[in-house]
């Protein structure tokens, strides 16, 4: 595992975006009022606006471009570890986190876990270049809308001042093949498939019952 720290036991942690996220952040701010020292990387306004809140210290990928480990959540979650995040609008960010962290910790609900990724694709979007974007997208058979705010009007704003096209293709036997092929349309900043992460992904599913940790043995 990779780490790059200013003292030598404090934990540098990316924070996803998102409801789910805010339970693990909680215990992190417990852990730091016990006198544990951790950092965090929010991957938005959001996550930043949360932590601050729960008292927990910040910092940023040009202090600590290496990490111990990210905790998000996750829109759909396959057998294979391959995951399609984006609901929050926050991928872009949550990707490169992702990709700085030595584990990636993904907290679910066991509604969740499926046996095919079939949910709708988030796709970060330069603003100049969306109605090409939506073009390529159909030219991939998929059906793309771009995604509307809510209590506003016109389309939702990144953190990144980006726009957000959410594209379903239905059931997706090749994520890895979607994930390059979504990546690479000029245009497009990011894509809401993590499938590039699984080696160091552990994914934790809670429910009332209580939390278990899966293994690509036991995820269905």
């Amino acid at each position: 595992m990779h780490s790059y720290r200013t003292r030598q036991n404090r934990r540098v942690i990316g924070l996803g975006t998102g409801s789910t996220v805010l339970f693990a952040m909680e215990k992190l701010a417990a852990m730091v009022r016990d006198g544990f020292d951790i950092a965090g990387v929010p991957t938005s306004f959001q996550a930043a606006m949360r932590a601050r809140e729960l008292g927990i210290p910040l910092t940023t990928l040009d202090d600590h471009p290496f990490l111990d480990l990210a905790i998000d959540g996750a829109d759909q979650v396959d057998p294979g570890f391959r995951v399609i995040k984006g609901r929050g609008a926050a991928h872009l960010r949550e990707k490169c986190v992702a990709a700085a962290a030595g584990r990636f910790i993904v907290v679910a609900d066991p509604g969740k876990i499926v046996s095919v990724l079939d949910a709708a694709v988030p796709l970060e979007v330069l603003p100049f270049a969306v109605t090409p974007v939506l073009c390529a997208l159909k030219g991939l058979s998929g059906e793309p809308v771009i995604r509307e705010g809510q209590r506003k009007d016109g389309p939702v704003i990144t953190d990144n001042g980006n726009m957000v096209i959410d594209c379903r293709f239905g059931p997706i036997h090749q994520p890895e093949q979607l994930e390059i092929s979504l990546s690479t349309i000029p245009g497009v900043l990011s894509c809401g498939m993590f499938c590039g992460f699984t080696e160091k992904t552990t994914i934790i599913v809670g429910d009332v019952a209580g939390a278990r940790t899966l293994t690509r043995e036991n995820v269905l």
